[in-house]
């Protein structure tokens, strides 16, 4: 049982520098997209400097702490395969699903900034960065509470979180709007 817990911890710390890279990699790639529109030479430098810090935080640290947190959560449902047959676990493993494929979307958008193409737009990034928000939540609650949770208070807690922060980022927009440029 001791090495469970040497897992499980290695599976945590893990789990959370991997959404410590998706949670700020969307915000690099709104400073991205936004430098792509300033004038010249500060499209130029800035849209370098945050191309490499973009390329740092996916391939140092984003990218091994997903293969990581996916290694040590196999090898722990190696040592406790009746997890699976638990209904907490298999929703939590659609949650983890959703994440991978937020993960690879969000590395395909890494892909078209490093090469200068520009898709999105600052707004939708803004946007797109609380998907790993929504996630996180789902299966933290998931985990700690050990339920698949009652689908209707689940699901209507999830889009009420959804909920507030496209309004936070709403109101976020109003402050930024009502700021006087400098």
């Amino acid at each position: 049982m001791e090495l469970y817990n040497y897992i499980k911890a290695l599976h945590l710390i893990f789990v959370i520098t991997w959404f410590a890279g998706l949670f700020y990699i969307p915000r690099l790639f709104v400073y991205q997209i936004e430098a792509f529109y300033k004038p010249s030479p500060n499209k130029e430098i800035l849209g370098e400097q945050l191309k490499l810090m973009a390329k740092r935080l996916w391939f140092i640290i984003t990218w091994p702490s997903a293969i990581l947190a996916t290694v040590f959560a196999v090898w722990l449902l190696i040592l406790i395969p009746t997890w699976l047959n638990q209904s907490w676990m298999l929703v939590k493993l659609v949650f983890v699903a959703l994440l991978f494929l937020y993960h690879f979307k969000t590395h395909q958008i890494f892909k078209q900034l490093q090469k200068d193409e520009v898709r999105y737009t600052s707004k939708f990034m803004r946007i797109w960065n609380e998907g790993s928000t929504i996630i996180l939540f789902s299966v933290v609650f998931l985990v700690i509470l050990k339920d698949s949770l009652n689908w209707v208070f689940g699901v209507v807690g999830i889009v009420a979180l959804a909920i507030l922060l496209m309004l936070g980022i709403k109101w976020y927009k109003h402050i930024r709007e009502k700021k006087p440029k400098a």
